[in-house]
């Protein structure tokens, strides 16, 4: 019997979700997950960086967004992620052909996992400083992906992006990859600043 396990999240409504005009409206959704600086118990942690901080400054945020918070000590678990996101999509009026995953360091690994794990689930996806295993790339060449890493990253090496990115080449897949000539670790505050980012995201849906 599986356990029942808490997983404590904010959660952003984009303006105009549920009132009279829009009220069938399906609205894309983004899951967003923290590096491993955020985890814990306190959720304004997972406020630090990424789309949950920035829809404090920007309420206008197209995207239904999922920000959950990973436990002290864990990793992300891509079970419960996909499980995290069909609960949010069935609860709101979520597009399931506009399901999307981004995540920063810890939070590119998870996104990767998540990809190989869930082939076809999510629309589109960017990783930002993380990696994942070369070897699942074919699982995931139909999803378009957008990379990002920072080529003086001392914590997450831009090989770990490189990796995946020629596997994904190697396979077939539909991917991007933007290098940071002069970024360190942080390529995400760039990253998440850029609105080709979402234009792009918004373009990708599932057929």
């Amino acid at each position: 019997k599986e356990e029942a396990v808490e997983i404590r999240y904010l959660l952003f409504l984009p303006q105009g979700y549920g009132s009279a005009e829009k009220k069938d409206e399906k609205w894309p959704l983004m899951l967003f997950l923290h590096g491993a600086g955020e985890r814990g118990d306190n959720l304004d942690l997972v406020k630090k960086h990424g789309p949950p901080k920035l829809v404090q400054e920007k309420k206008e945020f197209p995207f239904i967004t999922v920000s959950p918070q990973c436990p002290t000590g864990k990793y992300w678990n891509p079970q419960q992620m996909a499980k995290l996101v069909d609960h949010v999509a069935n609860a709101y009026s979520a597009d399931p052909k506009r399901l999307y995953v981004t995540g920063l360091s810890m939070g590119g690994f998870g996104s990767w996992n998540l990809l190989a794990e869930y082939p076809g689930k999510f629309a589109a996806a960017i990783p930002i400083c993380g990696g994942g295993d070369p070897s699942k790339a074919e699982k995931m060449k139909e999803t378009p992906i957008w990379v990002f890493h920072g080529a003086k990253d001392t914590a997450v090496s831009i090989k770990k992006s490189e990796e995946m990115v020629d596997a994904l080449k190697k396979a077939g897949g539909n991917v991007k990859f933007t290098m940071y000539p002069e970024a360190g670790h942080d390529s995400w505050t760039e990253t998440y600043n850029n609105s080709e980012v979402y234009k792009w995201l918004l373009e990708q849906k599932l057929k």
